[in-house]
């Protein structure tokens, strides 16, 4: 199991030190969201700044972009990383897309295929040669003229990982990517009883094998040095939780374990804006089923007891900040690694 760290900036320029901090403790991955900043800037400067480390977006936003314009900037990144680029993609939810990004909205699970299979098909044709020729219900690309066409580059075979919680996104997971995000909210049940099958599903669909897909999640962690800290970071998790349960896309992972009614008084909370109440909502049963809960010295080990045969890579949901907590990230990577 891969241990990976979680890049959030505040300013652009932060992160050369921090990707080089990463790598030198040993990292194995360098994931970048899309919240305040466009993950690919990021990654471009800290694939400047690295050698080893794999970078990737966790997630890059599939449908505020057009397949061209991402395949031009992942084929720039990785050339600029030589080969260690992942380019992670994701749906979001309508409110977002309509009313933050005044793009369209519909059909999210058939749109994304669509848009990784002409990304596929643009690097083709400038790998290959071959002939653009995409046509689906949503893109059609026809025209690749030499003069926009980068050409050939050493290091084409760029995965691709797609994020989801229902059904439809994980199996298309199991028969397009070459990995999947698994969204912080869930639980181990939800991953077995639900995403798990949903991806093999469409492993079989296209005769893939298990190994041939890459899952990986940024877990909730609930850690420590004293009793204080832990208390603290409790409440800041219950927080996040009832935050995420609150969007009734996500509900299904509640109603697995049949707690779909905390789900609804969640959104009825978020509708009215009354945030200080809904963490009071994740009672501990819950807050255990979605985080990992264990002092510094024994979280790694309980982290990869809990998803051994599950994920293939992990990150925490915690910040990593150069100069804090360095001894508490070696001793993680180092468990990782033994």
């Amino acid at each position: 199991m891969k241990i990976d760290a979680i890049l959030n900036v505040q300013r652009p320029q932060e992160v050369p030190a921090i990707a080089q901090a990463a790598e030198a403790l040993g990292f194995d991955g360098l994931w970048v969201p899309q919240t305040t900043h466009d993950p690919f800037l990021l990654l471009a400067l800290a694939a400047q700044a690295t050698r080893r480390i794999e970078l990737g977006t966790a997630i890059a936003l599939a449908f505020t972009r057009s397949p061209t314009e991402i395949a031009y900037t992942a084929w720039d990144l990785a050339a600029l990383s030589e080969g260690r680029f992942i380019l992670g993609l994701g749906t979001q939810v309508k409110a977002h897309i309509e009313r933050r990004f005044g793009m369209p909205w519909e059909a999210p699970a058939p749109r994304l295929r669509e848009v990784i299979e002409a990304i596929r098909a643009v690097w083709r044709c400038w790998q290959e040669g071959t002939r653009l020729n995409y046509r689906g219900r949503f893109y059609k690309l026809t025209l690749m003229s030499p003069f926009f066409n980068p050409g050939p580059i050493p290091h084409p075979r760029i995965p691709i990982y797609i994020a989801g919680t229902n059904r439809h996104l994980c199996r298309l997971a199991g028969e397009l990517a070459d990995g999947f995000h698994v969204h912080p909210y869930h639980s181990v049940r939800y991953l077995r009883e639900r995403i798990l099958p949903a991806i093999e599903e469409g492993l079989t669909r296209t005769g893939r094998r298990r190994e041939e897909i890459a899952l990986t999640s940024s877990i909730f962690v609930i850690t420590g040095r004293d009793e204080e800290e832990m208390v603290r970071r409790r409440e800041e998790v219950r927080a996040q939780i009832a935050f995420y349960a609150s969007t009734p896309s996500y509900r299904p992972v509640l109603e697995v374990h049949g707690w779909g009614e905390v789900g609804e008084q969640l959104s009825r909370l978020a509708a009215r804006q009354r945030w200080g109440e809904m963490p009071a909502l994740i009672s501990d049963e819950m807050l255990e089923s979605f985080a990992v809960i264990a002092p510094p010295e024994a979280l790694a080990e309980q982290v990869q007891a809990r998803y051994q045969g599950l994920l293939d890579r992990v990150a925490y949901y915690l910040p990593f900040v150069p100069g804090q907590d360095d001894a508490f990230w070696r001793q993680t990577v180092e468990a990782f690694h033994r």
